[in-house]
């Protein structure tokens, strides 16, 4: 059986020269790697004064991301970028902070808080197929916006994403594709507020964003719960929060924080996510036509809780493959407090150092045929992200993505439900390449065609 190797950038034979690599990275810094970057564990290289380490060694990884974690800050292109619109949340809070936050929020996302999402996952899923009717020529890549920002509403605030609730993925495209591209501005920074006169476009999405946030908040109070979530929904779980060490609850502005975080990341990334599995499965018919075969085994409305999960082992398998081949974050990235020794590379303070998902998912010393799409190599292996060295689909460490279940869980249902009505071609043969653009996004955005699949024989 031929294996499948999806489109990809040119991997050029030497590393460019400094003078082609850094105007190009903020084109788009997955099109600049050599044949050394998928072979090498350890690169240094140095730009606008700054020293810089590139890590694709798991016991560097983890000597980072794990053993001293203390001695390695986040940089602040990252407040930079994701402040806007996720407020002081989870995913940028820092210190003793980070910790509360984390020991509060845990509980949102334990296996009996996902089983209770798990109807609106299907109601979303369903809205989905009712929204498609007969298929035809579809843009996939707005058809998961919609469909997961239906899941996140629902499951967040007990709403539906309709009226002026379709604006939000609007929005976060238009920051994505905008504004909330790095620039060199925010590679020089030192501060979150250097260069303030550049932050004016970010500064007025912030504005727009955080009144939106408001708005829905506020409409879910006025509206109030709904009987369908049995524990209630993820602002009723954050409302009753409370930290285990001092019983203190989450202010109001920390629940409109944790709330933008969840709007921002939990619809794009589960969208992106469902496009790329869907292009790699237009390109693969016959593992297409497998994971048909084992929903129609298993329907969708027999899933009730996440156990019933392990019936699509395939569907599984395809969605941590697309992950692999295009990680949500494609950099994880760390500045150096003070000095430190990471396997014989000397560290001082202001060294920042680099960890690619991307890169580090087609490296050659981890994976076997790193360019062929062959989702049985993560089978039988359960939670890879955590146990598997080369796998980093939502970071590694203590700060590894706390949402990974809730998204993974999302993913299968909503992808389920596509397939169990509809085969998916392409209606080009032009290649669809990854950028990254805060997070790892389509070059282009293109037509697949759906056809009314088959019933399984």
């Amino acid at each position: 059986m031929a294996l499948i190797h999806p489109p990809a950038h040119k991997i050029h034979p030497r590393p460019l020269p400094k003078w082609r690599w850094l105007p190009q990275f903020f084109i788009n810094p997955l099109s600049i790697y050599s044949e050394q970057a998928f072979e090498s564990l350890y690169a240094r290289s140095e730009a606008f004064g700054i020293d810089t380490l590139s890590i694709n060694d798991p016991a560097g990884i983890k000597h980072v991301l794990l053993d001293n974690m203390a001695n390695y800050e986040r940089p602040v292109v990252l407040a930079r970028l994701f402040r806007p619109a996720m407020g002081r949340g989870v995913f940028l809070a820092e210190g003793t902070e980070w910790r509360r936050q984390r020991r509060m929020l845990a509980p949102l996302f334990s296996p009996a808080a996902i089983n209770d999402l798990i109807p609106h996952f299907q109601t979303a899923g369903e809205q989905m197929l009712s929204r498609l009717g007969q298929g035809g020529n579809v843009r996939l890549s707005e058809v998961f916006h919609r469909a997961a920002l239906d899941a996140v509403l629902k499951a967040l605030f007990s709403l539906k994403a309709e009226g002026h609730h379709a604006d939000i993925p609007v929005m976060v495209r238009q920051y994505l594709g905008g504004a909330g591209r790095p620039n060199p501005l925010d590679g020089m920074a030192r501060t979150e507020d250097d260069f303030g006169w550049a932050q004016a476009s970010r500064k007025a999405f912030s504005r727009k964003w955080t009144a939106m946030v408001d708005g829905v908040i506020a409409e879910r109070r006025t509206a109030g719960g709904d009987q369908a979530h049995a524990r209630g929904d993820l602002l009723d779980l954050l409302l009753s929060a409370r930290d285990p060490q001092t019983g203190e609850g989450l202010t109001d502005a920390e629940i409109r924080d944790q709330c933008s975080t969840m709007l921002a990341a939990g619809f794009e990334t589960t969208s992106r996510m469902l496009f790329w599995a869907s292009y790699l499965l237009s390109l693969d018919t016959a593992e297409q036509d497998r994971l048909r075969a084992e929903i129609a085994a298993f329907t969708p409305d027999r899933v009730t809780r996440m156990e019933d999960l392990a019936h699509w082992p395939r569907l599984r398998n395809t969605l941590l493959e697309a992950l692999r081949f295009y990680p949500p974050a494609a950099y994880v990235t760390r500045r150096a407090m003070g000095a430190d020794v990471i396997d014989g590379h000397q560290i001082s303070a202001g060294t920042e150092i680099w960890i690619s998902p991307f890169v580090l998912h087609r490296h050659r010393k981890f994976w076997d045929q790193p360019t062929a799409f062959m989702p049985d190599r993560f089978a039988g292996v359960n939670a890879p992200w955590t146990t598997m060295e080369g796998y980093l689909p939502f970071g590694a460490g203590p700060r590894i993505c706390i949402g990974a279940s809730f998204a993974m869980v999302e993913g299968q249902i909503l992808l389920a439900h596509l397939l169990s009505r509809f085969t998916v071609t392409a209606t080009d043969n032009q290649p669809v390449l990854p950028v990254f653009r805060v997070t790892t996004v389509p070059d282009r955005d293109p037509l697949f065609r759906l056809t009314q699949a088959l019933p399984a024989a």
